[in-house]
């Protein structure tokens, strides 16, 4: 069982940035493939961004593409989502997502571990 504790959320203005980060209990982190996914209210959960196992290989959503960052410490056993120039329409609870494995894999169903999820909340 692996536990990921997601932190970094909060109130911020258009424009704004954010760092969320998301701290695994994982023995072996490096061997999972980690995502950041989100879900506002009344909409299906959503890809934002995937860095894949054992490697520095990320994917990132057309939405956030050249604004937003994934990226991982393996010695602290850490995902970070570093996210710029905010947007009201990012408004959303943020979850970080693991499932051990090399696929590149965009869909929540393949991931089988989850956060409790960080609010971020952009106002205009």
């Amino acid at each position: 069982q692996v536990q990921l504790v997601e932190s970094g959320g909060g109130l911020v203005q258009a424009g704004d940035s954010l760092r969320l980060s998301c701290t695994a209990s994982a023995r072996t982190f490096s061997d999972y493939t980690m995502g950041w996914f989100r879900q506002a209210p009344g909409k299906d959960r959503e890809f934002v961004a995937i860095i894949i196992s054992n490697t520095e290989k990320t994917y990132y959503a057309d939405f956030v593409k050249g604004r937003s960052t994934i990226s991982r410490d393996n010695t602290k056993n850490t995902v970070s989502l570093q996210m710029d120039s905010l947007k009201p329409e990012d408004t959303a609870v943020y979850y970080c997502a693991a499932r051990r494995g090399s696929g590149v894999n965009v869909s929540p169903a393949w991931y089988m571990y989850w956060g409790q999820g960080t609010q971020v909340t952009v106002s205009s």
